[in-house]
């Protein structure tokens, strides 16, 4: 992994959706190898994306398969930021399946390369993906995160969003166990 140098710290990351990294082959192909390494690096770090160990290849492709797939069908967005043509972070949200919450969407992953971690990267994607669900007619849209990452929990607090409710010790990661925090924003009546 290229490190990031302090001249990339001014950089601002290059925001892509879903159609404009498909557009560019190059990206595209290199896309599943970076997102496997940024999700299996962070997981290994101990980060909270519903995986207790990291995941393999085959399990980060075929979850872009079925993002991209709703992507296609209009029930997901998907972001991708680059420095320097390097990918170093993701995020998508994904619309509910139940034809009672259609109008609604759950922010499922939102990952940061540790090395572009502070630069900006998961504030840029997340209001990204804010911007497309509003575009898209999402009304709330929703997440969840364990309970001890805190910065993350300020990012969407920054961000509008709000606790709806909390499960205590709901996450176990062998012995220890963390609370798992619901968000939402309400995007009804934004503009």
């Amino acid at each position: 992994m290229k490190p990031v140098t302090p001249h990339d710290a001014t950089a601002r990351p290059v925001l892509l959706d879903a159609v404009e990294l498909a557009s560019d082959p190059d990206l595209r192909e290199r896309f599943a190898e970076s997102a496997h390494r940024i999700l299996a690096d962070l997981v290994r770090g101990g980060a909270a994306l519903g995986w207790v160990e990291p995941p393999s290849p085959d399990e980060v492709a075929e979850l872009l398969d079925h993002v991209f797939a709703a992507v296609r069908d209009g029930d997901a967005a998907l972001r991708v930021a680059c420095l320097d043509r390097r990918v170093v972070g993701l995020g998508y949200w994904l619309r509910y399946a139940r034809p009672t919450h259609r109008p609604h969407a759950d922010l499922e992953k939102l990952a940061v390369d540790s090395a572009a971690q502070g630069l900006g990267v998961g504030r840029a994607l997340t209001a990204a993906l804010i911007a497309d669900a509003r575009e898209a007619g999402i009304e709330v849209l929703t997440l969840d995160a364990r309970g001890d990452n805190a910065p993350a929990l300020h990012l969407y607090r920054t961000l509008g969003f709000t606790e709806y409710g909390r499960l205590p010790d709901f996450v176990a990661v062998g012995e220890r166990r963390y609370d798992k925090v619901f968000c939402m924003l309400d995007l009804r009546g934004q503009d």
